[in-house]
């Protein structure tokens, strides 16, 4: 019995002193500048820096693989604070609001079948395009809204998501989420927007809907220079965009709109 206690006891010694010099062996050295990040990170885990998790993206920060404004939902003074961390300086971008470049609700924009399947855009799309005349305009299934974590989406009662810019993190989610494709992320201070995604030629773009852009041109002429007309589809160039409200009146079906996203103006 003794000689069996002190086997026991002996292999228990070596065990432990085996577990204590793997564990040192093993042990991985954390930089005390990726606990202080996290601390500054906003903690919503939503995926929007590129990386898993807020853990995952102040990994990559201190080791020089992740941008220091990469974050989009802490934004700017966010971006600053993990600059002030890593003893570095950054850069500030304006902020970026999603869009939804669609506004053919159910009043507008024609069915060509009831779907009655599962409620995702992803799904109905599948069905030659989702029961839209217009196969690029928002199916209203609210895909978007389900993957947004900040509460930004509203889906309206004519059946077309709407972004709640003051909500917005422009995480991005939205755009990833959209089997059409037709949402982005652009800067705030920007007013005026084409809010179509149609690149039907004219006629069958007006046959869609009634607010489809028919690709006419005459914004793109009247601007000069910050929308420019490809694929019978106008699009505003952000880097460039154009501040003259008139063009909206220049735009035969409406498809040109002012919206803001940024703070109210007085």
């Amino acid at each position: 019995m003794l000689v069996a206690t002190t086997v026991l006891a002996g292999l228990g010694l070596i065990s432990g002193l085996g577990l204590g010099w793997a564990a040192r062996f093993f042990a991985v050295e954390t930089d005390p500048r990726r606990e202080a990040l996290l601390d500054l990170l906003p903690g919503a885990n939503c995926g929007g820096c590129g990386y898993a998790g807020c853990s995952d993206f102040a990994g990559a920060v201190v080791k020089d693989k992740a941008a220091l404004d990469g974050c989009p939902v802490g934004g700017a003074a966010t971006a600053q604070a993990v600059a002030g961390v890593m003893g570095q300086t950054v850069e500030l971008k304006e902020r970026r609001v999603a869009l939804v470049h669609c506004q053919g609700g159910s009043d507008l924009a024609p069915r060509r079948f009831l779907y009655n399947g599962m409620a995702s855009c992803a799904s109905a799309t599948q069905l030659g395009g989702g029961d839209k005349l217009c196969v690029q305009g928002c199916l209203g299934l609210g895909d978007c809204q389900e993957v947004c974590s900040f509460g930004a989406i509203e889906m309206l009662a004519s059946g077309i998501a709407r972004v709640i810019p003051e909500r917005c993190t422009a995480c991005g989610n939205c755009v990833a989420a959209c089997p059409k494709g037709i949402i982005e992320l652009v800067p705030e201070s920007a007013r005026i927007h084409v809010l179509c995604g149609n690149t039907d030629k004219g006629p069958q773009a007006r046959k869609a809907c009634q607010v489809a852009c028919i690709g006419c041109k005459k914004c793109e002429k009247a601007a000069a220079g910050g929308i420019a007309v490809t694929d019978w589809l106008a699009r505003v160039d952000y880097a460039l965009a154009p501040v003259d409200e008139t063009l909206i009146d220049q735009c035969p079906n409406g498809s040109i709109r002012i919206v803001e996203l940024g703070p109210t103006r007085h």
